[in-house]
């Protein structure tokens, strides 16, 4: 039975936008200097549109595209949303075999793709109908974005969406072999206001996507932007072209991990920009050490936000500064529409303090994996989404991460969470970065072990490490190997660190 006469469709957002707000400023696409109304989006969104279904493609088939934060990826996904083709956006990060593998997975038809993946793309044309590349580099085996546009109708296409039709495919983290995948509805990404709502967004400011917009949080920003008619910055990551974009676009909000803060502030203090645009930072996607949390405060913006939540859950508790104050070690109380809960294993829910597993549910929470029952029955379960993450509430609401469940390291008996050890790492002047996992020991059966990156030029010894560990934790959480070095922790796309990977480095070379 349908709710209302109206529906919750992603594509209404540029609609209503490109009536609202037509000649005000929409898209700076930063990698091409290129600027672009609301009225211009909706333009080239319907020419897309046209585009695909001229060509033969109809609802329900499967498009994937490949690139970076460019404006191609805004049009790319409206048009999509507006003729209920499905997306799949894809990680430029993966290998190229992976790429493959994904398109046959779903049972891509086309591909939509910048120039710079031009080798990828050659790879996927053999067996793909419909491949379309836009961007400076031209190639014989795809058609021309900028040309089909040209000789497409600009009307909005006439296909009826209900807003439980599939809209794209969005990848989580994983861990090995292929990143597990989950459709995302109409419905879905039409109920992100709350969130932004939660960061205090208005009509004055505006917003910068840094994230990679083929992921889930990128492309929030992108639609939030649209939502509120604000004009949206579309660049990169790149420390110095960030804060040079900052200041020359006086840019007010954006999203950041806090890995791209630890980057932007020893990059703001080599060379200071104006950074007096800026009203908001919002972090996500890992824990955010108190010291990044202080230094972002004090040298780049007082006032910063904090969402938590799973892909699979979108946020569902955001920290305001007003909340920072209260509870500064806390990401938060619950959005209007979601629900949190700790519980048990058994699924239980638990009182104010106590420690469990978080459990959480929104309009933006999707209820199954692809082709993945048996991940989808462990995850989804009674109507909730099981997060894996460790936690607890206190009596006012206030969310508060222990970690994950698998992070627990199990040495002589003893249970240990890394992310306590991580914290009291963070402290340590010399430390930029660290993760602690449990290695295998014939002893302990796992050994604590912490993996530290430098900060710049810091002359760290284990035995120092291991000292001043054991001013702050038992011995037991203290870790018995330390391991120090100078490359990046290996993360994925929205800035948590990939323990499988150094377990399999750390642990073969035993």
């Amino acid at each position: 039975m349908q709710r209302s006469l109206g529906k919750m469709l992603v594509g209404n957002m540029l609609t209503t936008a490109a009536i609202r707000f037509a000649d005000s400023p929409a898209i700076y696409c930063a990698s091409t200097d290129r600027r672009f109304s609301f009225r211009e989006v909706n333009d080239r969104t319907n020419r897309l549109a046209q585009t695909l279904l001229g060509a033969g493609l109809r609802k329900g088939d499967v498009v994937a595209f490949l690139t970076s934060n460019r404006a191609e990826i805004v049009e790319i996904y409206f048009a999509l949303a507006r003729t209920g083709l499905i997306g799949l956006p894809l990680n430029y990060r993966l290998a190229a075999t992976e790429m493959l593998e994904l398109m046959r997975a779903m049972g891509a038809s086309g591909l939509i793709f910048e120039g710079k993946f031009a080798a990828i793309a050659e790879q996927a044309a053999k067996t793909l109908k419909h491949v379309i590349q836009f961007g400076e580099e031209k190639v014989d085996f795809a058609q021309d974005y900028e040309t089909l546009l040209a000789a497409a109708s600009s009307h909005a296409p006439d296909i009826e969406i209900d807003e439980a039709d599939p809209y794209y495919f969005n990848l989580t983290s994983g861990t090995t072999g292929l990143p597990k995948s989950y459709i995302l509805t109409q419905y879905n990404n039409s109920t992100i206001g709350p969130m932004f709502g939660a960061f205090d967004m208005t009509r004055h400011d505006v917003a910068m996507t840094v994230f990679p917009a083929f992921g889930r949080v990128g492309f929030a920003w992108i639609a939030g932007a649209i939502l509120y008619g604000i004009p949206n910055v579309l660049v990169n990551f790149e420390p110095n072209e960030v804060l040079r974009l900052i200041a020359k676009e006086r840019v007010t909000i954006f999203n950041l991990v806090p890995t791209m803060a630890a980057m932007l502030l020893p990059a703001q203090a080599a060379a200071p920009r104006d950074l007096s645009s800026i009203r908001a930072i919002v972090f996500a996607g890992s824990m955010l050490p108190e010291s990044i949390r202080e230094q972002t405060m004090a040298k780049l913006c007082p006032d910063i936000y904090e969402y938590y939540g799973m892909q699979e859950t979108g946020g569902i508790v955001v920290s305001t500064p007003e909340d920072r104050k209260r509870r500064p070690d806390s990401v938060g109380r619950q959005l209007l529409f979601s629900e949190v809960r700790i519980a048990d294993d058994a699924g239980h829910a638990l009182g104010a303090g106590e420690l469990g597993e978080i459990l959480g549910r929104s309009p933006n929470a999707v209820t199954a994996y692809f082709d993945n029952p048996e991940k989808s029955a462990e995850t989804f379960r009674n109507g909730w989404v099981h997060t894996g993450d460790l936690g607890s509430l206190d009596e006012e609401g206030y969310l508060f991460i222990r970690g994950r469940k698998k992070d627990m390291i199990v040495t002589g008996g003893q249970n240990v969470h890394a992310a306590e050890v991580e914290e009291i790492l963070l402290r340590h002047p010399g430390v930029a970065e660290c993760a602690v996992f449990g290695l295998p020991d014939d002893l302990w059966g796992e050994r604590v072990t912490g993996l530290v990156i430098r900060q710049g030029n810091a002359a760290l010894t284990p035995r120092e490490l291991e000292e001043f560990c054991r001013q702050h934790l038992a011995g037991f959480k203290t870790p018995k190997q330390f391991l120090i070095e100078t490359d990046a922790l290996p993360r994925t796309p929205t800035g948590k660190v990939q323990k499988f990977m150094l377990i399999e480095k750390y642990g073969s070379s035993r």
